[in-house]
């Protein structure tokens, strides 16, 4: 066979791959992160239930919000269903899904709840239109299944942000920090750059860092661990957070990432809200904190660590897109992120 028959024969073979392959040669680095095109009034955006059930009810403010910023709503067909605690069967969260990645009306999809089920039928979504015709996906919690999926093996950005069942019932009642948290979602939608100042903590390990973008719940991530949907974290800046869990529990968690090599090769360390689960016998209580349990990880590592972000299952739990590149600042008067 002559080289160029080769050569050609090689690149055919490369263009049949399916999509997890394709996703494989990307974890080489080979493929950067697409972002998908920024909103603008008038844009659709859809809302699904992929985990957790929710009626109609339970979203119409959040409808009625994104209808303020100018933005046509999608209301999919599993809002209102309910499979135990699914907001419909597999299938039918499946299908809902599936529909609204191929509509190419529909600009940006944004996960009504968490709970649990994403994992569940994340092997059975077809996201090769994405490739071509990217489109924001909006959640986190349960939702980190979608992220890590999305990075890893469909290449594009995504936001990890609150869901239709966080937005206030009245907004002119809210709190300020409450509706920065929900303003933070629709600037990320409409491309203001990310830009976060903190207040410094005592246990951060100062530094800077460059790199892109990812995380999101701790327990998720250690959940899909040597799946298809793994994330890659060389060169990362990675954003951590969990709640009802406890002490000892985070501890093997850490262990894991730690174990697994995802911690030594990081550019940064983002530890967003972790809600502590109490133990039940005091005399039983793990004896080390947090704080502790993640220095512990990283006491051989030299990356710049940042505590207390706000990010996570509490009110200030901002906007972040998944898979941008951030440069993160950690001084002992402050932190920064930024895009």
């Amino acid at each position: 066979m002559e080289r160029k028959d080769f050569i050609w024969q090689g690149l055919l073979a490369t263009a049949a791959l399916p999509l997890k392959a394709l996703g494989d040669l990307a974890d080489e680095d080979s493929m950067g992160t697409h972002i998908p095109p920024y909103l603008k009034p008038g844009d659709t955006i859809a809302v699904t239930a992929p985990a957790g059930f929710i009626t109609p009810e339970e979203i119409q403010p959040a409808l009625s919000q994104m209808q303020s910023w100018g933005l046509t709503v999608k209301v999919g067909s599993t809002i209102g269903k309910r499979d135990g605690t699914f907001g419909g069967t597999d299938l039918e969260r499946v299908s809902d899904f599936q529909q609204l990645i191929n509509d190419r009306e529909v600009k940006a999809i944004m996960c009504a709840r968490g709970g649990y089920g994403m994992v569940r039928i994340i092997d059975q979504l077809d996201f090769s239109g994405l490739r071509h015709h990217p489109k924001w996906l909006i959640g986190f919690s349960d939702v980190t299944v979608l992220h890590a999926h999305l990075n890893r093996v469909v290449k594009i950005a995504s936001i990890h942000s609150k869901m239709c069942n966080s937005f206030p019932d009245n907004w002119l009642f809210a709190e300020p920090m409450v509706q920065d948290t929900i303003l933070s979602i629709r600037d990320a939608l409409f491309g203001k750059p990310m830009s976060f100042s903190i207040p410094p903590h005592e246990s951060n390990r100062l530094g800077k860092a460059r790199g892109e973008l990812i995380g999101g719940n701790c327990k998720t991530i250690e959940s899909i661990a040597g799946s298809a949907s793994d994330i890659k974290t060389k060169g990362k800046i990675l954003f951590l957070e969990d709640t009802g869990e406890y002490l000892y529990s985070i501890d093997r968690m850490f262990w894991s990432l730690k174990r697994s090599g995802k911690l030594e090769n990081l550019a940064g360390l983002v530890i967003g809200g972790f809600k502590i689960k109490p133990s039940e016998d005091p005399a039983e209580e793990f004896n080390r904190s947090l704080y502790q349990i993640v220095l512990e990880k990283v006491g051989d590592c030299g990356f710049p660590v940042c505590f207390d972000f706000p990010v996570g299952h509490q009110r200030n739990n901002y906007a972040l897109k998944c898979g941008i590149k951030v440069q993160m600042v950690v001084k002992e008067d402050g932190v920064t992120l930024v895009e």
